[in-house]
């Protein structure tokens, strides 16, 4: 049997997807789009940021490092937190705490208070993508687990679009505080549709009830996850493609493009927003690829690994003052591949887990890109103060968080691929004797 079809099997207890379920996930989705607009915001305020709070690079990367601090800190607690209360209580706090957040950093008189509100933000926005994929997980047959977490993560890139054009916008037409506040507005709006509309789960799909224990537990809900090949595969997938691109959209892509590169601000918001366009058109062509044939997911993530390395070194490596515009352009291109292919690493932890352990296994798996952006972040800044913004150095980091994650992926795939293709055949036979 090919591995499109072995995927194409209903489980049970597959939930029935359909119309209802598009609805009730797209709130979900809608409050990832939003903490994902707050997250970004930084992106494309750093120069403003500096500026505001007279602060150094080390001192702006500060900001992006404690908020993915905060976010990759709370990964496993949230996971818990998903399997053990659900999805619509989890994505309230995280709804409440993102908002307040968001509105803090607009009125911070100084430094510290930013800081604090940039924690708190990304403690709200670390409860939104977990909570959309377990959501996924009850709505939706688990053959469409690959597409949909995939346009999951389409919907979080389109946030980062509005951000990179609308939200830099308004900060240089109305201001810092207006254009911050302001925007904290659709966090409001997000709280009430999940208030009123989202569920948990279909009706007659109830999950069977699982012994809460507290501390034992949770370490049995870790141990179990983290026993399997699968999880930490998924976790060493995300860690190695996810962060080139997070670190140049989230904090040192426009700096890079204007201080490094001699672009205008303009056309360095054009090349990101090329970065968060490709990312949303090859996360559709991903999303497709994983869905017929499984077995792509690895090829997948490699290659873009790979092709990202490469454009890295030949833009840093130019014999020139500045790269030409189109490599600028092809490594933008590039880098759009990056989320997408973070997406994989679920595609590798889900069927290495049950129903009851999906929040704690996804937990785990998005910590990896998460810390990998978090060290490349401090890392870019302590370089820059230390070498007089010398970016060609700075950037060099990429290479060797990019080598770790890669003898990761090789040394867990084999064993990975063995354990699932071991639950594949424990799934037909269950399918077979389930009663009719």
């Amino acid at each position: 049997m090919s591995s499109s079809s072995r995927t194409a099997i209903a489980l049970p207890g597959d939930p029935p997807g359909g119309r209802r379920a598009i609805a009730v996930w797209s709130i979900g989705v809608a409050v990832y789009f939003v903490a994902v607009i707050f997250r970004t915001s930084l992106g494309v305020a750093g120069l403003d940021a500096a500026d505001r709070f007279h602060v150094g690079a080390s001192a702006l990367s500060t900001f992006s490092i404690l908020q993915l601090l905060v976010y990759a800190g709370m990964q496993i607690p949230v996971g818990l937190l998903v399997d053990r209360l659900g999805t619509k209580k989890v994505l309230t706090i995280g709804v409440v705490l993102f908002t307040a957040g968001q509105l803090g950093f607009a009125f911070s008189p100084s430094y510290g208070t930013a800081l604090a509100s940039r924690a708190l933000l990304g403690c709200g926005d670390a409860m939104t993508f977990i909570s959309v994929l377990r959501l996924g997980t009850r709505w939706f047959p688990a053959r469409r687990g690959p597409l949909v977490a995939q346009l999951a993560g389409l919907a979080g890139m389109a946030g980062n679009l509005v951000s990179t054009l609308v939200l830099a916008r308004l900060l240089h037409g109305i201001g810092w505080t207006a254009a911050f506040a302001g925007s904290a507005l659709a966090g409001v709006v997000v709280l009430v549709l999940l208030l009123l509309f989202l569920k948990d789960h279909p009706e007659g799909c109830e999950p069977e009830p699982f012994p809460h224990q507290g501390a034992a537990y949770v370490r049995r809900q870790i141990a179990a996850s983290w026993r399997e090949p699968g999880t930490r595969l998924g976790l060493w997938v995300h860690f190695t493609t996810q962060f080139p691109a997070m670190v140049f959209l989230l904090l040192w892509g426009l700096p890079f493009l204007v201080e490094a590169q001699g672009l205008t601000r303009a056309t360095a918001g054009e090349l990101l927003t090329l970065v968060v366009l490709s990312n949303m058109v090859i996360g559709l062509v991903y999303g497709q690829i994983v869905a017929r044939h499984h077995e792509a997911r690895l090829p997948l993530a490699l290659g873009t690994v790979g092709a990202t390395a490469v454009l890295w070194a030949v833009t840093l490596a130019w014999p020139a003052a500045h790269a030409p515009m189109w490599l600028l352009i092809v490594l933008c291109v590039v880098l759009g591949a990056c989320g997408p292919a973070s997406m994989l690493g679920f595609d590798f932890a889900r069927p290495a887990n049950p129903p009851e352990r999906q929040g704690t296994a996804s937990g785990i798996t998005n910590m990896g890109g998460f810390v990998a952006s978090m060290t490349t972040l401090f890392a870019v800044g302590v370089l820059l103060d230390a070498t007089g913004d010398d970016y060609t150095v700075a950037f060099s980091t990429v290479f060797v968080l990019q080598a770790l994650g890669v003898s990761q992926i090789l040394r867990l795939r084999k064993r990975a691929a063995r354990r699932e293709r071991e639950r594949l055949v424990a799934s037909r036979v269950e399918t077979v004797h389930v009663p009719a």
